[in-house]
């Protein structure tokens, strides 16, 4: 099925509420493995540096809006320098060329980057119409931006953003970022999260039953993460400390960015590892940090976990933006379902996601109807952070999906029966999400220390209709991130969000994808932009990509 395109304007219509009624696909989520000539390097030594673990954040995004989705790959260095000082450790940006081929223009783009770079986040934040990538990792982070000719400028200095030296926590090492317009102005800002604080010449020597092996986050000093404002001008301000931002310290290792509470602002959920989470609740000049009285600091029995990577995104159809992340094995996948009066309660065991995932290590997570059922599944990437072998400690392990069971039900864990035993088991870590080959089906990269990438071709069916929503804001910020979107079809209502932070260290910019299942007309489409505007669209013919702008300019 080819990608058709079309543009729709907006026609004013009334809504009705209307329970969603779609029904779960009886047909089997299935991938199909290719791979890409690349190579994560994470450099690993026997002195067991805690950076070789985290490296492999991947990208999904067209950089040269030529319709077709491309890829770009994070990539380690040496340890000792942390600079790419061998051909072997650059970054990769692979040019999505059609009919499943790729090709590696990394060069002649002016990407291959100078550092131990760890994660990528992509937004539009000049509003030019072109996708920039902010690339962070071990005590460096880069801006680059999109010349809109196939090529890409470092700007990191002139935009003010190298600033992870703190002269409070040192060195900052950073893994995950996320574009967000916190204050809706109609430009992109820029939220970074930092770890924890580590020296090669200064680090904790460890070990697991008497054998050298990676030290336990507990042995390392927590860092604020940094909120940067975008002033129009290609520069950034540090509001980190006004903002409320810097007081929380912690070892960030995701973020995802949803408006939980429905009151226009966007807000922030950070992941920390082995310590609490933060939930940044957007007041309009300000955060507040409000995990533990919404309850999600902490997992159900109130023990510190891994927080990995994650997903905030609404996946049971009631409009509320909901948080699933991924952390260490006997710890579980903790699913928090947003309850409507402001806080979130826990659904990881009676949704059957406790039993299903407590044996498992994740890293990356995102939620996706990948069968187009009108249900949002989730795609985990698998592997453990150790490096040895322990009793019961699987360290290489296959991704899996989660399908999700509808209004009613638990959800079914695929690993074998999606396809997923094609590639060996890994330490896998970054995940994008889009759809490659343009059939509507959403495809997924998924990234392994020392390993080549694995692309998993969405081969799902039977499938269902789709429509996929390409956003174009005008008063809001180019890329539409932050705005909620509602789609009405007979079967039923479902919601989803603009946003690319989803995963590990890793973003997708594909348009807002929605499942139709056995619909091939979307009734009613209400797009609520981060402006203000509301812009409904009435008997949209699914099976394709359609280009909304904001109206009013």
């Amino acid at each position: 099925m080819l990608n058709k395109l079309a543009t729709l304007t907006a026609g004013v219509i009334g809504t009705g509420l209307l329970i969603s009624a779609f029904q779960v696909s009886t047909g089997g989520i299935r991938f199909e493995l290719q791979r890409l000539p690349a190579r994560l390097e994470n450099d690993p030594t026997p002195g067991y540096n805690a950076p070789e673990t985290m490296p492999g954040g991947a990208a999904i995004f067209d950089y040269n809006r030529d319709g077709r989705p491309d890829i770009f790959l994070t990539n380690g260095a040496n340890i000792s320098t942390l600079k790419k000082d061998e051909p072997k450790y650059g970054n990769h940006l692979f040019r999505n060329d059609g009919n499943g081929h790729f090709s590696d223009v990394t060069k002649a783009a002016g990407l291959t980057g100078i550092g131990y770079d760890i994660g990528v986040a992509v937004g539009d934040y000049d509003n030019d119409g072109y996708p920039d990538l902010f690339v962070v990792g071990v005590h460096r982070n880069t801006l680059y931006h999109n010349n809109r000719d196939g090529t890409f400028t470092d700007v990191t200095a002139k935009a003010g953003l190298n600033r992870w030296n703190d002269p409070q926590f040192g060195s900052l090492w950073a893994v995950a970022a996320a574009w967000v317009d916190v204050n809706n102005d109609g430009l992109l800002d820029l939220f970074v999260v930092n770890y924890m604080q580590w020296r090669y010449d200064s680090k904790p020597l460890c070990s697991a039953n008497g054998v050298a092996d990676y030290c336990h986050p507990r042995y390392y000093k927590g860092t604020p993460n940094q909120l940067f404002l975008n002033k129009g001008d290609g520069t950034f301000q540090d509001v980190s400390e006004s903002w409320g931002v810097r007081a929380q310290v912690g070892k960030g290792m995701g973020v995802g960015m949803a408006d939980y509470d429905l009151d226009g602002k966007p807000d922030l959920f950070v992941t920390n590892d082995a310590s609490y989470n933060f939930l940044f609740h957007n007041l309009g000049n300000k955060f507040e940090e409000t995990a533990f009285p919404e309850g999600v600091a902490l997992p159900e029995d109130g023990q510190f976990v891994s927080g990995m990577g994650l997903d905030f995104r609404d996946y049971n159809n009631d409009g509320l933006p909901d948080i699933f992340f991924v952390a260490l094995p006997k710890q579980s996948f903790p699913l928090f379902q947003n309850t409507g009066k402001g806080d979130f309660q826990e659904v990881t065991t009676p949704t059957g996601l406790r039993n299903l995932t407590l044996p498992m290590a994740g890293f990356g997570a995102g939620l996706y109807d990948f069968d187009n059922d009108g249900w949002k599944d989730i795609f985990v990437s698998r592997g453990h952070v150790a490096s040895l072998q322990q009793p019961g400690q699987e360290v290489d392990q296959p991704n899996s999906i989660f399908r999700n069971p509808g209004a009613e039900g638990k959800w079914t864990g695929l690993t074998a029966e999606a396809g997923l035993e094609a590639s060996p088991p890994a330490r896998h870590r970054g995940l994008a999400f889009g759809d490659l080959d343009c059939d509507g089906r959403v495809d997924v990269v998924a990234t392994a220390l020392s390993r080549e990438p694995e692309i998993w071709m969405n081969r799902t069916s039977p499938s269902g209709h789709w429509l996929d929503i390409q956003l174009e804001g005008t008063k809001s910020n180019r890329d539409g991130i932050g705005a909620r979107i509602k789609v009405t079809t007979k079967s039923g209502v479902q919601y989803n969000h603009m946003s690319t932070s989803v995963g590990y260290a890793s973003s997708s910019d594909g348009p807002v994808h929605f499942g139709l299942g056995p619909d091939r007309v979307a009734e009613n489409i209400e797009i609520r932009w981060p402006s203000g505007v509301v812009q409904t669209l009435r008997n949209a013919a699914g099976d394709r990509v359609i280009k909304v702008k904001e109206p009013g300019q």
